[in-house]
C-alpha cells in the first residue's frame, strides 16, 4: 500500500477521535415513590397534556390561555432567544463542511518610482486585476469542530426547553391568578348577601328601637356590623381589580382596556388520579434543559481538550491576474496553490490549561445545578401534594364550621325576635357565619391553586383518560 494510502486512512481514522469524556447524566438519588402519596417516578413512555388547564373546564381561562400564548410579550422575548440558539447552532454546523470563498480586485494603482527591484521599463501607473477562488477545510481529528456542533445543539435544545418552561411559568401565573379572581368573585357574594341580611337585621333594630323595644346600644351594634361587611367588600373588590390588571398583563392587553366579568360560580376542583406518575426527570422542561446544559459543558471539555493538540487543515486556491489587458483564465495568468496547513501550540502562557480547568468546572456547575433542579421539582410536587391533601382536610373542617354558624345565626335571629336574647348575640352569630363562610371559600381557593401548582411541578399535567 503507498505511503500516501496509509496516511489519508490514517487521517480517516482520527477524525472519528473525541477528545470529550464519555457522557453520563449526572446521578440524583430518588425515592421510588413519593411520601405525600403513592406515586412513582415517570417513565419515558409517559405523556403529558399539552393544554393542562382544561382540566378545570373553565371556557373563560381556555380562551385567556390562547390570548397568553399569542400576546404575552415575555413569551415572544422568549421565542425570540431560542430562535438565535437555532441560528448560532446553525452556525456553527458549517464548520464541518468545507468553507469556498470567491474574490475579484480590479484596481487602478501607481507604484513609487523609488520601490526596490523595479525595472526600468516598468510603467508607473497600471491596472490591476484579480479573480481568486480559494477553499479550506479543517480535518477536525481530534473532534473539536463536532464537539463545537454538539455543544452549540445542546444549548438549542436547552434553549427550546427553556422556552417551554416560560411558557409554563406563565401559564401557571395565569391559572393562579384566574383561580384567585375566581374565589375572590365568590366572596364578593358572600358578601353581598350578607350585606343584605345585615340591612335587613339594622331595619329590623331600628324599628325594634323607634319603638323603644330595644337600646341605642343594639341599633349602633347592627350600624357597625352593617358597614364592616362593606369595607370587607371593598377590600374584596380592590383586591379584583389589582388580580384583574395582572391578568391584563400576562395576556398583553393595558390594565386600562381589560377587564372580566364576575365569575357565575366556583371553579370545579379537577380529579387527580391516586397512581399518578411524577412527570420529573425528562419530563419536567426545566430538567430536560438542565441536563442538555450538562450535555453541552461536557462536550466543551472535549473542545479544550483538542486545543493541545495540532489543527491540520487543507488549504486550496485558484485564480488569474493581469495587468488590464489580457484573459484572466489564459495559462500564463493563472495562479495556484495547495496543500496542508498545521497549526501546533507551542506556548501560551497557560491559556490552554486554563481554558480546561475552566471547562471542568462548567461541567461541574452545570451537574450541581441539575441536581439541583431535580431535588426542587420533587420538593414541588411534594409540596403541592401535602397541600391538597391537608387543604382538604381544612375545607372539610371549614364546611362543617360554616354549617354551624349558619345554624347558630339563625337561632341568634329568632330568640332576638322573640326578645329572648341581646341583639349581641345575633352581631356575634351574623358575625361567625360571615367569616366561617369566608374561610371555606378561602380554603377552597388554595385547595385550586394548589392544584394548579402539582400540574404545572409535573411538567403540564397528565394525558386525559391514561390512569
Amino acid at each position: 500500500m503507498r505511503r500516501e494510502s496509509v496516511v489519508a486512512l490514517m487521517l480517516l481514522a482520527l477524525q472519528g477521535c473525541s477528545m470529550a469524556p464519555t457522557y453520563q447524566v449526572p446521578r440524583v438519588d430518588l425515592p421510588a415513590d413519593y411520601r405525600e402519596g403513592p406515586w412513582h417516578s415517570a417513565q419515558p413512555s409517559d405523556r403529558m397534556a399539552p393544554q393542562w388547564w382544561t382540566f378545570y373546564n373553565d371556557a373563560r381561562l381556555n380562551s385567556l390561555q390562547q390570548q397568553l400564548l399569542k400576546a404575552n410579550p415575555d413569551l415572544a422575548a422568549a421565542l425570540a432567544h431560542f430562535d438565535a440558539a437555532q441560528a448560532y447552532a446553525s452556525q456553527l454546523h458549517a464548520g464541518l463542511f468545507p468553507q469556498i470563498n470567491a474574490s475579484a480586485q480590479p484596481l487602478r494603482q501607481r507604484q513609487s518610482d523609488s520601490r526596490p527591484l523595479r525595472g526600468g521599463t516598468q510603467p508607473s501607473v497600471y491596472n490591476s486585476d484579480t479573480a481568486e477562488f480559494s477553499l479550506s477545510y479543517d480535518l477536525d481529528l481530534w473532534g473539536k469542530i463536532r464537539n463545537q456542533v454538539a455543544a452549540g445543539d445542546a444549548k438549542a435544545h436547552a434553549s427550546g426547553d427553556e422556552l417551554a418552561v416560560a411558557r409554563l411559568n406563565l401559564q401557571h401565573q395565569l391559572a393562579t391568578l384566574y383561580v384567585q379572581l375566581n374565589g375572590l368573585d365568590v366572596q364578593r357574594r358572600t358578601l353581598e348577601r350578607s350585606l343584605d341580611d345585615f340591612s335587613q337585621a339594622l331595619q329590623l333594630t331600628r324599628n325594634r328601637y323607634e319603638g323603644q323595644i330595644a337600646s341605642e346600644l343594639d341599633l349602633t351594634r347592627a350600624q357597625s356590623q352593617l358597614a364592616q361587611a362593606r369595607a370587607q367588600l371593598d377590600e374584596v373588590r380592590g383586591q379584583r381589580n389589582l388580580t384583574e390588571h395582572a391578568i391584563g398583563e400576562l395576556v398583553g392587553v393595558t390594565a386600562s382596556d381589560f377587564s372580566l366579568p364576575p365569575s357565575p360560580h366556583l371553579i370545579a376542583l379537577p380529579l387527580i388520579p391516586a397512581q399518578l406518575p411524577s412527570h420529573l426527570l425528562q419530563r419536567r422542561p426545566d430538567i430536560a434543559a438542565a441536563e442538555r446544559r450538562v450535555f453541552a459543558a461536557n462536550a466543551n471539555i472535549g473542545v479544550a481538550r483538542a486545543a493541545w493538540y495540532p489543527d491540520f487543515s487543507l488549504t486550496g486556491l485558484i485564480g488569474g491576474q493581469t495587468q488590464g489587458v489580457g484573459n484572466l483564465l489564459y495559462a500564463g495568468n493563472r495562479y495556484w496553490a495547495l496543500g496542508p496547513l498545521v497549526n501546533l501550540p507551542i506556548f501560551n502562557g497557560g491559556r490552554l490549561s486554563a481554558n480546561e480547568r475552566q471547562a471542568k468546572a462548567e461541567f461541574e456547575e452545570a451537574s450541581a445545578q441539575y441536581r439541583s433542579q431535580v431535588l426542587k421539582a420533587v420538593r414541588e410536587v411534594e409540596d403541592n401534594l401535602a397541600q391538597l391533601r391537608d387543604l382538604q382536610r381544612q375545607a372539610e373542617d371549614e364546611q362543617a364550621a360554616a354549617d354551624a354558624a349558619q345554624h347558630t345565626q339563625t337561632l341568634a335571629m329568632n330568640s332576638y325576635q322573640a326578645g329572648a336574647v341581646s341583639y349581641l348575640e345575633v352581631v356575634t352569630a351574623q358575625t361567625a357565619a360571615l367569616q366561617a363562610q369566608r374561610a371555606l371559600q378561602a380554603a377552597q381557593t388554595r385547595q385550586l391553586q394548589a392544584s394548579v401548582g402539582l400540574l404545572t411541578a409535573l411538567g403540564g399535567g397528565w394525558e386525559p383518560g391514561t390512569f
